[in-house]
């Protein structure tokens, strides 16, 4: 199982990642392990507000429907079109072509308060 050093994460299973002016988020390999083959993705829109610990949007699998939760505050800026077709991605390539949604961060987005590799890892007993 993979948890790239760069990335922050949240105890309910998604990972962010800071770039100059928004934070990329989706679900980690952990996540997409547990859940099985990702048959189906719900998004949010563009502009909508998210909130830390909020739900944002679903992910339905061959197992079950699990709801996706923000790791920070801020603005819907880019939701993942490709996953309206190809919900796979996110099994395939979580970290990278399996993103789900940037964020343009609030002032206080909450993304310090996330978790590092080492923290997540040992919540999920790796």
């Amino acid at each position: 199982m993979i948890f790239p050093e760069e990335l922050k994460y949240s105890k309910e299973h998604e990972w962010a990642k800071l770039t100059d002016n928004h934070i990329i988020v989706g679900i980690t390999d952990f996540a997409q392990s547990e859940l099985g083959d990702i048959v189906y993705v719900e998004l949010p829109n563009i502009g909508a507000q998210v909130f830390a610990n909020e739900k944002f949007g679903e992910v339905e699998s061959v197992k079950s429907v699990s709801n996706l939760y923000s790791p920070v505050n801020g603005k819907i800026i880019e939701v993942n079109d490709a996953l309206s077709d190809s919900p796979q991605l996110v099994n395939e390539a979580p970290y990278t072509d399996g993103w789900m949604i940037k964020v343009k961060p609030d002032a206080d987005s909450g993304f310090d308060k996330l978790l590092t590799a080492d923290e997540y890892k040992k919540l999920i007993g790796q």
